[in-house]
């Protein structure tokens, strides 16, 4: 009898090893809950440039581009007057463009939005509560949103005024 009750817990400690094993494994190897293409993005309350707390829920039914960027990313940079240029294109379509800037102080990111131009929403994630929710690594990253709220597309790096036109024209045109 105490062979047979052995070798039971053998079996029984194999499967918890097996069971451990697929569950690291999946964890690790995973999206580690990072939204991905096709995912409802995640929801947003941040702090604008204008002095109001904004949601995500004030964009419901809008198509969106999300801009994670930051004035220190040399791409992130480069890319704002395209962003800029897209945000007054495609404004009277239903696109609604936020800037979400990661960790800055207000007075630098005011500073930047002036000296550059922008007009579109820009929020201030300093605790950096929102770049933990998207899953943010590299920067610039931008999330185009259906106006269902899934996410078409998630575009990692600078983008150019033709991939953003390109990128923009595919999300309007989703039902």
């Amino acid at each position: 009898m105490g062979k047979s009750r052995r070798a039971v817990q053998i079996v029984i400690l194999l499967l918890i090893l097996v069971l451990g094993g697929y569950a690291i494994t999946t964890s690790v190897s995973g999206s580690n809950g990072k939204p991905k293409e096709g995912d409802k993005a995640p929801s947003f309350e941040l702090l604008g440039l204008d002095g109001q707390v904004h949601t995500s829920e004030e964009y419901k039914g809008k198509a969106m581009v999300i801009n994670f960027w930051g004035t220190w990313c040399e791409p992130c940079v480069k890319e704002m007057p395209a962003l800029q240029a897209q945000a007054d294109k495609w404004k009277d379509q239903g696109v609604q463009f936020v800037g979400i800037n990661v960790g800055e102080d207000q007075m630098t990111v005011e500073n930047f939005v002036r000296q550059v131009g922008v007009t579109f929403p820009i929020m201030l994630d300093r605790d950096k509560n929102s770049i933990r929710e998207f899953g943010i690594s590299p920067m610039p990253t931008t999330f185009f949103v259906s106006d269902t709220g899934k996410i078409s597309t998630i575009h990692i790096g600078q983008l150019d005024l033709d991939t953003l036109d390109a990128q923009i024209s595919q999300l309007a045109k989703q039902p």
